[in-house]
C-alpha cells in the first residue's frame, strides 16, 4: 500500500521547477516508515510532516527515524517533524524551513500531497481545504451505508480550486479514531 500510495502522490510530491519545495502531510505516520520516504522524494527544500494522535506512535516514529544517518539528517534540517494531534482535522505548521519562503508565500502554507494511513469515515473538509492547489490527497475511506467496505479514494484540488474525488480500491486499514483516553 505504500508503494501504490507513493505512485499516486508522486506528481506532488517531487520537486519541480513550479513547486521547488513541497510540502507532504503524512496523517497515521506510524512507525515513520513513509514518512522517511516521502522525505527522500520531497528534495533538499521539501517539507514533510508525520502526525499521529497516539504520543508513543510519534515517539516511536521519531526514534525510528533517529536510527539512521539519513533519517537523523533529516530531523535535524526540519525536512521531517513528528507531530502529535488529531488528523482528521489536518494540521497547520507553524513557520517555515529555510529555503520554502518563496513557495509558501506564493502557494500558502498548505500541503501538496496528504497521506492518511488509517480508514476515515469520511472524506474530512479540513483536510480537504488544507490541499494546495494543485494537490492530492490519498485517503482509505469507509464505504457509507456499508457492511465494514473501505475504498481507498484520491481527493485532487485543480489551480482552479475545483475538488474531484475519485474511489479506486477496496482495501482493509485500521480505523481513523480518536486517541486513547
Amino acid at each position: 500500500m505504500h508503494a501504490t500510495a507513493v505512485e499516486s502522490l508522486l506528481p506532488y510530491i517531487l520537486p519541480t521547477e513550479a513547486n521547488p519545495a513541497p510540502r507532504v502531510l503524512d496523517i497515521g505516520s506510524g512507525s515513520g516508515y513513509l514518512t522517511h520516504v516521502l522525505a527522500e522524494l520531497v528534495g533538499e527544500r521539501g517539507t514533510v510532516v508525520g502526525v499521529e494522535h497516539i504520543p508513543q506512535l510519534a515517539e516511536l516514529a521519531e526514534g525510528n527515524m533517529r536510527k539512521s544517518e539519513e533519517g537523523r539528517g533529516f530531523l535535524a534540517s526540519g525536512r521531517v517533524k513528528f507531530r502529535v494531534g488529531d488528523g482528521r482535522k489536518g494540521w497547520v505548521e507553524e513557520g517555515v524551513r529555510e529555503g520554502e519562503e518563496e513557495v509558501v508565500e506564493e502557494r500558502g502554507t498548505g500541503w501538496d500531497a496528504i497521506h492518511v494511513g488509517a480508514s476515515a469515515v469520511k472524506v474530512h473538509d479540513e483536510l480537504v481545504q488544507q490541499l494546495r492547489r494543485p494537490g492530492r490527497m490519498f485517503i482509505p475511506v469507509d464505504e457509507e451505508g456499508g457492511f465494514g467496505e473501505q475504498y481507498i479514494w484520491t481527493v485532487d484540488k485543480g489551480i482552479d480550486g475545483e475538488v474531484e474525488k475519485k474511489r479506486l480500491f477496496g482495501v482493509r486499514y485500521v480505523p481513523l479514531t480518536d486517541a486513547p483516553k
